[in-house]
C-alpha cells in the first residue's frame, strides 16, 4: 500500500480504504494504522492536504492503540511534512524534533531525512544536506529503497538551488532509477520535474522542455494535482529564454493552483514568479503588490532566505515604476542578505541596481564597492549569471574611465549569451532569448554614441540587432510527428473556414485548433540545436562602403529616447542626431490608418481627408528622418536598417524615397550577406491561394512574363507549394496572409488545404532567391526586444533568400495585381528588384496608391539570373505601356489580404 501511495495515489485511495475496513473487522490496528497511513501519503500527492491530515491523525492513534511507537511516530513524520506543506514549516519542525530522541535505526534515518525536507521548505541548504549525510548511509544499509529515491530526489533539490549541478543530477538519476525499479510512476514524475528545474537552471532548455512536458503527461494521466510547482518550473524556465508573457501566465496559473489546493509552502514562491515577470511587462503595480504579498507570506512562515529575495523584488519594481528609487544603501543591504541566503543571481542583480543609481546620484566609490562585488562570478555559474556579471564588470571600468576596458567586458558578456544561445533548436527561443542581450548592446551604444564615433555606433547598434537571423538558420529533421501535426492544423483550420463561410460555430474545432499549436510549438521548443548555430559578427564600415558602391547607407539607432542615423556614403561613416523619438513614433502610426483609408470603401470627402493625413505624416516624417542626412545621402539608392516602430514603415510615402530604389534590411551585416551571396539557377513558380479576387489571373499573368510554372486551385497545396518554393529563382505567391501577433511562427499564408506556417517554411533546403508576397501584412515582421524580427519575410531573409518583396500594411487585393504585374515586367526587363518595385510605385496612382505604397524591397536589391531576363525586349514593351498610363483597370471589389 506504502508503494502504491507513491505509484498511483487515486488507485490507492480505493485499496487501503477496503484494506482499512476489512482491518478494522478483524481488530488489527496495526495493519488500520498503515492503511490510514498510506492513505494520508495519498492524499498528500493529489494535494489534498485537510485529508492528508485526517488520515495521517487517525494512523498516528491507531499506531499507538496497537502498542506500536513505531507505526504512530512513521505517521507523526508523514504528518510534520504535511504540515510544512501547509505553510507551517516550524510547526513541522517542533513535530520531528519531538519524534527524533523516541526513535532509532531506520526510522531515526526517515525522521532525519523528513526533516531535511523541511529545511528545504525554509530554504537552509547547509542544515538540509547534513540531515540527508545521516539519512542516505542508513536509508541504504536498511535497504529502504522506497525512501531512499525521495531523499535523494529531495537532496537533488538542495543542490541544485546551490548550483552544484553535477551533484543534483547524480542524486536525481539515482532517484529515477529507483523508481523505475520499484513501479513508482507518481515518484518518477516527481523526479523528471526535479530534473527538469535542475536542467534548466543549468541552462540546457531543450532538455529541460521534454522532462517538464513528460512530468505534465504523467501527471494529468495520474489525476494528480502537481501542476502548480510544474508551471512554476516552467514559467522560470520560460522566464530563462526571455518569453515573459508565457511565463506570467504561467506564474498565474500557478499561484490559482496552488491556491485552490492550500499549498500554503508553494505560494509566495510563484507569487514571487509572478511580480518579476510583471515587472519586466511594465505593469509595477501588480509586481509590487505580488511581491509585497510573498514577503508576508515568507516571514510568516519563518522563511528568512525566501523574504530577502522578495524584499528585493519589491525593491526592483520600486525603482523601475513611476515612484521614487530606493536608497541605494537599501538595495546594498538586501544584497547582502541574498548572497547570505544563496542567491547569487539576484545579489549581482541587486549590487548592479545599487550601483546604478549611486553613480545617478554622484557617489562613484559607493558604486564601485558594489560593482566590484557583482563582477565576482564572472566566470562561473549559469550563463545568465556570467553575462550579468560581465555587465557588472563593464560598469565599473568605464566608471574608472576605462572605455577599451569596458568595451572588452561587453562582449564578453554577449559572447557568454551567444554561446548559450547556440544550444536552442527553436527559431522563437533564439529571438526571444535576445532579450538579455539588450543592457550589454546598450551600454555598448551609449559609449560609442558619448564617443561620436560614427563606426563604433554602427557596431553597437548592429550587436542589438536582429542577431538570431544571423545564426545558421532552423532545419528540423524530417519528423513524421511534426508533419501529421501540421496535416492535422491545416485540416482543421480549412473546417473552421468553412463552418464560418456557412455561419456555423466553431468552438470545439477552436480549441482543437488551439491544442494543435501549442502541441507543435512545445515540440519543436524541445528539438535541441543541431551542430555549432553560432552566429555572424557584425560586418564593418569598409566592407559595408565596398559593397555599397554608389549606394547609401542608413541605420537607425534608438536609446534612451533618442533617435540616431549612422550612415555610409562614398565610403565614408557619419553619425546624425535626429532628436526625440515620442513625435515620430506618433508619425508612424497614423499612415496604416491613413492608408487603409485610401484602399476602403470611404466616401469622397473621408478619402481626401486619409490623403491630406497620409501626405501631413509623410512630409513630417520625411523632414525628422532624412532632413539632416539630405546632405550625405543625395539621390543615390539607399540602404535602410530600422529600428523598433519604423520596421513597419512603408517607405515609398515619403518624399525622399518616393521613386528611389530603397531596400531595407533588418541589419547591415544581413544585407551584406544578402549582397554578397552568390546567385543561383532556378525555376520561377507563381502561386494563387483560394478565396481571393484576382489572384488566379494575378499569378497566371505572372507566370506567362516569365514563362513558368503556376499553382492555382487545388494544386496550390501546402506541399506543392513548398515543393515549388525550394530551390526556385523566383517565387510570386499571391495569398490571404496572416501575421499571429500571440504566436508569430503560425503566420502564414492561406492555400488550398489550409495555412502554410513559418514552421513549414523552415523545411526548405533551398530558399527562393527572390520572393514577392502579394500578401496583407507580408513583409511586415513581429518586433521583439533588440529588433528580433519574427515573420513571413524575416524566416525566408533566415533561410538564405536574397530579396523578398512583401507588403508591411493591409492592402486591398483587387487593385494589388496591377503593380505587381508591373513589377515582374519589369524585373523580366533586367531591372533590379528594389528598382523595379519604386518605377511601379510610381506607375501607379490615385486608387491604387493604397495597394503599391505598402510594398517594400527586404533584403539585397538583386538582379533575376540574364537568361531569366533574355525576354527582355517582351518585357520592356509592357512596362512601358503601363508606366505610360494605358493598362486596363482591375475590377473595383475589395477584400483586405488578411484573415
Amino acid at each position: 500500500m506504502l508503494r502504491l501511495a507513491e505509484a498511483d495515489p487515486a488507485q490507492l485511495t480505493s485499496v487501503a480504504a477496503g484494506a482499512a475496513r476489512r482491518a478494522r473487522a478483524r481488530g488489527d490496528t496495526a495493519l488500520e494504522s498503515v492503511a490510514e497511513r498510506a492513505m494520508g501519503v495519498a492524499a498528500t500527492h493529489l494535494l489534498d492536504l485537510a485529508t492528508a491530515t485526517r488520515h495521517l491523525r487517525a494512523a498516528m492513534r491507531l499506531g499507538e492503540r496497537a502498542g506500536s511507537p513505531e507505526l504512530a511516530a512513521e505517521a507523526r513524520i508523514r504528518l510534520a511534512f504535511v504540515a510544512s506543506l501547509r505553510g507551517r514549516p516550524q510547526h513541522a519542525l517542533d513535530e520531528i524534533e519531538s519524534v527524533l530522541p523516541t526513535v532509532h535505526g531506520v526510522l531515526r534515518a526517515r525522521a532525519e531525512a523528513q526533516r531535511a525536507a523541511i529545511f528545504n521548505h525554509l530554504g537552509r541548504g547547509d542544515d538540509a544536506l547534513a540531515g540527508y549525510r545521516l539519512a542516505v548511509p542508513a536509508l541504504r544499509r536498511a535497504g529502504d529503497r522506497l525512501w531512499l529515491q525521495r531523499v535523494l530526489s529531495n537532496r537533488g533539490i538542495v543542490h541544485g538551488y546551490r548550483h552544484e549541478f553535477t551533484a543534483a543530477e547524480t542524486d536525481l538519476r539515482e532517484a529515477e532509477e529507483l523508481c523505475t525499479e520499484l513501479g513508482l510512476d507518481l515518484s518518477l514524475a516527481i523526479v523528471r520535474l526535479n530534473l527538469g528545474w535542475v536542467t534548466a537552471l543549468r541552462g540546457d532548455v531543450p532538455s529541460a522542455l521534454a522532462y517538464l512536458d513528460g512530468a505534465e503527461e504523467r501527471f494529468r494521466a495520474l489525476g494528480t494535482h502537481q501542476l502548480g510547482w510544474l508551471l512554476a518550473d516552467r514559467g522560470e524556465l520560460l522566464l530563462s529564454v526571455g518569453l515573459v508573457s508565457e511565463a506570467r501566465l504561467a506564474a498565474r496559473e500557478a499561484v490559482e493552483q496552488l491556491r485552490r489546493n492550500r499549498r500554503a509552502i508553494g505560494l509566495p514562491e510563484v507569487r514571487l514568479l509572478l511580480a518579476r515577470t510583471a515587472g519586466l511587462e511594465g505593469d509595477h503595480d501588480e509586481s509590487v503588490r505580488e511581491a509585497r504579498r510573498a514577503v508576508t507570506e515568507f516571514t510568516r512562515q519563518g522563511r528568512p532566505e525566501w523574504a530577502a529575495l522578495a524584499r528585493f523584488a519589491v525593491l526592483r519594481s520600486l525603482a523601475m515604476g513611476r515612484t521614487r528609487a530606493p536608497a541605494a544603501t537599501l538595495l546594498e543591504r538586501v544584497a547582502v542578505d541574498l548572497t547570505a541566503a544563496g542567491w547569487p543571481g539576484a545579489a549581482v542583480e541587486a549590487r548592479i541596481l545599487a550601483a546604478q543609481l549611486s553613480l545617478r546620484r554622484g557617489r562613484p566609490e559607493q558604486a564601485r564597492k558594489q560593482l566590484e562585488q557583482a563582477a565576482r562570478p564572472r566566470f562561473r555559474g549559469p550563463a545568465l549569471l556570467r553575462a550579468r556579471a560581465w555587465h557588472a564588470t563593464a560598469l565599473l571600468r568605464l566608471s574608472r574611465d576605462n572605455q577599451r576596458g569596458a568595451v572588452t567586458a561587453a562582449r564578453a558578456g554577449l559572447r557568454v549569451l551567444d554561446e548559450h544561445r547556440a544550444t536552442l533548436g527553436a527559431t522563437d527561443l533564439r529571438a526571444y532569448s535576445a532579450q538579455y542581450r539588450l543592457d550589454l548592446a546598450a551600454l555598448g551604444l551609449g559609449m560609442a554614441l558619448r564617443a561620436g564615433r560614427a563606426e563604433a555606433v554602427l557596431a553597437w547598434a548592429e550587436e542589438g540587432r536582429a542577431s538570431h537571423l544571423l545564426m545558421p538558420p532552423v532545419h528540423p529533421p524530417d519528423d513524421p510527428y511534426l508533419a501529421g501535426a501540421m496535416a492535422e492544423l491545416r485540416a482543421v483550420m480549412s473546417e473552421i473556414n468553412e463552418r464560418r463561410r456557412a455561419g456555423q460555430g466553431t468552438g470545439r474545432l477552436g480549441q482543437r485548433q488551439l491544442a494543435l499549436e501549442r502541441d507543435i510549438r512545445d515540440h519543436r521548443r524541445r528539438q535541441p540545436a543541431v551542430g555549432s548555430p553560432m552566429g555572424a559578427r557584425p560586418v564593418g564600415v569598409s566592407t559595408l562602403a565596398g559593397a555599397l558602391a554608389d549606394a547609401a547607407l542608413v541605420e537607425f539607432a534608438l536609446l534612451d529616447g533618442e533617435l540616431h542615423a549612422v550612415t555610409v556614403a562614398r565610403g565614408r561613416p557619419a553619425l546624425h542626431r535626429l532628436g526625440a523619438a515620442a513625435p515620430v513614433r506618433d508619425l508612424v502610426d497614423r499612415i496604416p490608418f491613413a492608408l487603409r483609408r485610401l484602399g476602403g470603401r470611404a466616401d469622397g470627402v473621408n478619402r481626401v481627408a486619409a490623403g491630406r493625413m497620409l501626405r501631413h505624416a509623410a512630409e513630417h516624417l520625411d523632414r525628422m528622418l532624412f532632413g539632416p542626412l539630405s546632405g550625405v545621402i543625395g539621390d543615390r539608392p539607399l540602404v535602410v536598417i530600422p529600428t523598433g516602430f519604423l520596421q513597419a514603415l512603408p517607405w515609398s510615402i515619403l518624399p525622399s524615397c518616393a521613386g528611389r530604389p530603397v531596400t531595407v534590411s533588418p541589419s547591415a551585416t544581413l544585407w551584406h550577406a544578402a549582397a554578397d551571396a552568390p546567385g543561383e539557377s532556378g525555376h520561377v513558380l507563381a502561386v494563387a491561394g483560394p478565396g481571393l479576387p484576382g489572384a488566379r489571373a494575378e499569378a497566371e499573368a505572372v507566370a506567362g512574363i516569365h514563362e513558368a510554372a503556376v499553382l492555382v486551385g487545388a494544386e496550390a497545396n501546402a506541399e506543392a507549394v513548398l515543393t515549388g518554393l525550394d530551390g526556385a529563382r523566383l517565387a510570386h505567391l499571391a495569398a490571404h496572409g496572416r501575421l499571429h501577433a500571440t504566436n508569430p511562427l503560425f503566420s502564414s499564408l492561406h492555400l488550398s488545404d489550409g495555412p502554410l506556417t513559418l514552421y513549414d517554411l523552415e523545411r526548405l533546403r533551398r530558399s527562393p532567391q527572390i520572393v514577392v508576397l502579394a500578401a496583407c501584412d507580408s513583409g511586415r515582421s513581429i518586433v521583439r526586444a533588440g529588433d528580433e524580427l519574427l515573420g513571413l519575410s524575416a524566416t525566408f531573409l533566415a533561410h538564405g533568400a536574397r530579396t523578398i518583396i512583401g507588403s508591411v500594411v493591409s492592402v486591398p487585393d483587387a487593385e494589388t495585381a496591377e503593380p505587381m504585374i508591373t513589377l515582374h515586367r519589369l524585373l523580366a526587363a533586367g531591372h533590379s528588384a528594389a528598382t523595379a518595385l519604386a518605377e511601379a510605385q510610381r506607375a501607379t496612382s490615385g486608387e491604387l496608391l493604397a495597394a503599391s505604397a505598402g510594398f517594400v524591397c527586404i533584403g539585397a536589391d538583386v538582379l533575376l539570373q540574364d537568361d531569366l531576363a533574355s525576354d527582355g525586349a517582351t518585357g520592356t514593351a509592357h512596362a512601358v505601356a503601363l508606366l505610360s498610363g494605358s493598362s486596363r483597370r482591375h475590377p473595383s471589389r475589395r477584400a483586405a489580404r488578411g484573415v
